[in-house]
């Protein structure tokens, strides 16, 4: 039921602001002109039945007034509605994204485990400390249950007690409901939700290239439910729709309830090229995982944070102590700011292909994509852990291509570049906007992704007995020696940690 539909957990839908998301209500504008929702970027945290949901959003149309309509558990007050700084939301992306790292083969002759333990260690990087840094309306069926301006925003909390007072009392308003929107409130009104509309000063509006940069709004609730209302954003879809939910949580995981869920495959060695094309590879990847799992909802990330360790590697932002405040630890009040778990959800789908809102459930611990060795090789898929460490994570690998004089040489040990600079890790983002279509993902992959059908398109040369200059996929068959770096603590949901130690 819509009024449940937003009551879940705490949820980050972090992506990049240019990247095309999915939208949980509609926009409505009164020049009837088509408005489309190219980017949404939504974060819940969940604690208990209170969950606070925050927003930014992106649009492509004109800059006459419009609105933003979504459903709402309850009627909501102006002390529950604020406005945000849109870096938060960067900082969220950044931390559960999809990453790729770079690794160089240590001098065989020259490794010992001491120096392994030490170049472990000084993989691990410290992360950045951000702490220093109501009316009745002319239908009886439609009520103001609230009204409040919040900066650019002029909320209105209304209620309906049929299926087309909404509709009706737009369009006395002299706004419209984008086409086919009216048949999706139906649900929406008999399960007695209330509508959020979030009318916009267009004067107040700021333009980045060409499109409107709304200023990311948060509210919060409490509601038994923990589910998210996506089906009103269809009456704005342009084709696929990408939706990316990060959600925030003291110490569990979640997945979806009423779809699929499949994990992406991770942890297998790509080719340099994929360095300059990284957002059209996972774009890739992500397609045909979804094309052999019709339907289905992929996990990206699941990680437990704590106060010693947030991501391993880490990328190029982190979530600080105020940033989790921001994001809603300031009304649960729970210390979530110091340990949470990060689940981030993606979904890919069509104006018809979803017939329900997404609905959450708690998932237990996984596992998978990091720098570590078993018996059966380097850890991939998603295997059940006691804690959550799980990422998409994909690696090149750059074999040691000078002489080898002892006797014992030993394989496999991966590090840092030989001029002792640092490993970058390349976060995937803009996966919505990136080129689909034109990577033809077998050609460089390092081996058969049976998870989901795709076969590398050339067998990789094997690594190198003796200096050859190149580089390859191939790795010894014993991976003796080979550093691990060992994930310490636990992630906590939505990714919105403090200054927290990383590892690399």
């Amino acid at each position: 039921m819509l009024n449940k539909a937003l009551g879940a957990a705490a949820l980050s839908l972090l992506v990049d602001a240019g990247s095309a998301h999915a939208f949980c209500g509609f926009y409505v504008s009164g020049s009837g002109q088509k408005l489309t929702a190219d980017a949404t970027q939504v974060v819940l945290m969940r604690d208990g039945t209170r969950t606070v949901l925050s927003m930014q959003n992106d649009y492509k149309g004109p800059l006459e007034d419009f609105a933003m309509v979504i459903p709402v558990p309850v009627v909501l007050h102006e002390k529950d509605v604020k406005t945000l700084s849109g870096e938060v939301f960067e900082h969220v992306e950044s931390l559960g994204s999809p990453r790729l790292v770079e690794y160089w083969e240590q001098d065989p002759c020259e490794i010992v485990k001491e120096e392994r333990e030490m170049r472990a260690g000084a993989g691990m990087a410290k992360a950045a400390d951000k702490d220093d840094n109501a009316r009745p309306m002319k239908k009886p069926s439609v009520t103001i249950e609230a009204k409040f301006d919040v900066a650019e925003y002029q909320i209105l909390i209304l209620s309906a007690t049929d299926s087309t007072g909404l509709e009706t009392w737009l369009n006395q308003n002299h706004y419209k409901i984008p086409v086919g929107a009216a048949p999706l409130l139906r649900p929406y009104v008999e399960g007695g939700s209330k509508f959020f509309v979030a009318k916009v000063d267009p004067k107040k509006v700021k333009m980045v290239d060409g499109h409107a940069t709304l200023s990311p709004i948060r509210f919060h609730y409490d509601s038994e439910d923990f589910t998210l209302p996506i089906r009103l954003g269809m009456a704005n879809a342009n084709g696929k729709q990408d939706l990316i939910v990060n959600i925030l949580s003291k110490d569990k995981r979640f997945e979806v309830a009423n779809y699929k869920n499949v994990f992406v495959p991770t942890n297998f060695d790509v080719r340099s090229t994929v360095k300059t094309r990284f957002g059209e590879f996972y774009a890739a990847l992500f397609d045909k995982t979804i094309e052999a799992n019709p339907g289905a909802v992929v996990t990206e990330y699941a990680w437990t944070a704590t106060r010693g360790y947030h991501c391993d590697p880490c990328t190029e932002y982190d979530v600080s102590d105020q940033d989790m405040k921001t994001l809603g630890g300031d009304v649960l009040g729970n210390g979530i700011e110091n340990d949470f778990v990060l689940t981030r959800l993606h979904a890919r789908y069509g104006k018809t292909e979803m017939k329900d809102d997404l609905r959450f459930r708690e998932a237990k611990p996984v596992t998978g994509g990091r720098e570590t060795y078993a018996k059966d090789g380097i850890e991939y898929g998603a295997k059940p852990s006691e804690q959550n460490f799980f990422q998409a994570r994909y690696a090149v690998r750059h074999w040691w291509a000078g002489p080898m004089t002892c006797k014992s040489p030993q394989r496999g040990v991966w590090g840092g570049p030989p001029d002792g600079g640092n490993q970058q890790t390349i976060a995937a983002s803009k996966n919505a906007f990136a080129p689909r279509g034109k990577m033809q993902l077998g050609t460089v992959i390092g081996r058969d992704l049976w998870e989901i059908g795709v076969k590398k398109g050339a067998t990789p040369a094997p690594a190198p007995a003796t200096p050859s200059g190149g580089g390859s996929f191939a790795k010894p068959a014993a991976p003796k020696g080979a550093f691990a770096l060992a994930l310490l603590g636990a992630l906590a949901i939505l990714g919105i940690g403090g200054a927290f130690k990383k590892k690399k």
